[in-house]
């Protein structure tokens, strides 16, 4: 039995992070899957603060290795990605506390875990806000009504105007995994699927220059790719109303089951999954 937490999108919130860390040392999983936006929520303006806080260095890693000294053996595998809304200027003290064994850090990579493959891939569709240093261009140039281009946005680290104009979710995707058997994979996403009860928003239903909004938001990408590959399991955030909305944390793409811990209320939503049964996953609001 592989016991495992799934949780994203806890934007700093102190609160949700104690009730993480008391569950973990309670329940000792083998495993937690972090699904990106860890961090406190970043300016959306067009001029956003990039000063580096202390919350990653200080109350974070702090607290992960207060936990990794009082579980011992028992500290589970910690599974993480960036975010749409986490500053990737940031990165580099997340690749740091890797090294320290905190937490493996999996964006763009793929890592053995009790014999399944874990993927991660941080990318999401453009959006709204200003802060690109996690979007990429879906499966074309396109962009929703009321998105900002990738590159139109602003950024904390360097990128290549070529990478900006023509990388795409789709292009990533397919060199991530390549031909590689996917049947006992799980991908560790921030977007969700486009058009699944994951990825439905609160957008009313009007016209911005004649063209009505879309209150599906995820990746078409994302989707494509499970309808093709088949993965065991997929791991989303992004979308954090999606739940409220479609009454549903859970959707089903063929023999792919897919999550989503992305919460709008003021409680951790913790997801509670066995990798070798993930049909009989909990979620619970602590």
């Amino acid at each position: 039995m592989f016991s495992c937490f799934f949780v994203s999108d806890l934007h700093g919130k102190v609160s949700r992070y104690r009730e993480l860390f008391a569950v973990i040392a309670r329940e000792k999983p083998v495993a937690v899957f972090i699904g990106g936006d860890f961090s406190p929520l970043w300016s959306l303006s067009p001029s956003p603060n990039f000063a580096a806080e202390d919350f990653l260095s200080g109350f974070l890693l702090e607290s992960f290795l207060r936990l990794q000294k009082e579980l011992r053996d028992a500290y589970p595998q910690i599974f993480l990605i960036m975010g749409n809304d986490d500053c990737r200027a940031e990165e580099p003290t997340v690749l740091a506390a890797a090294t320290r064994g905190v937490w493996q850090y999996i964006h763009n990579r793929r890592v053995n875990f009790k014999g399944f493959d874990v993927y991660g891939y941080s990318y999401v569709p453009p959006t709204p806000f200003w802060l690109k240093d996690w979007e990429r261009y879906d499966v074309s140039r396109y962009i929703d009504p009321g998105a900002v281009s990738p590159e139109e946005g602003l950024r904390s680290v360097p990128v290549r105007a070529e990478e900006i104009k023509y990388a795409t979710i789709q292009d990533d995707l397919d060199r991530l995994t390549g031909k590689a058997d996917l049947s006992r994979a799980v991908f560790l996403f921030h977007s969700p699927p486009y058009q699944t009860k994951l990825d439905l928003s609160t957008l009313e239903p009007k016209m911005i220059d004649y063209v009505p909004l879309d209150r599906h938001l995820g990746s078409i990408a994302v989707r494509r790719f499970i309808e093709a590959r088949q993965p065991l399991l997929t791991l989303h955030g992004h979308i954090h109303e999606a739940a409220r909305v479609s009454y549903s944390w859970r959707d089903v793409i063929g023999r792919t089951i897919c999550f989503s811990a992305a919460h709008d209320g003021p409680e951790l939503a913790l997801i509670r999954f066995d990798l070798e049964c993930p049909e009989s996953a909990t979620r619970e609001l602590i």
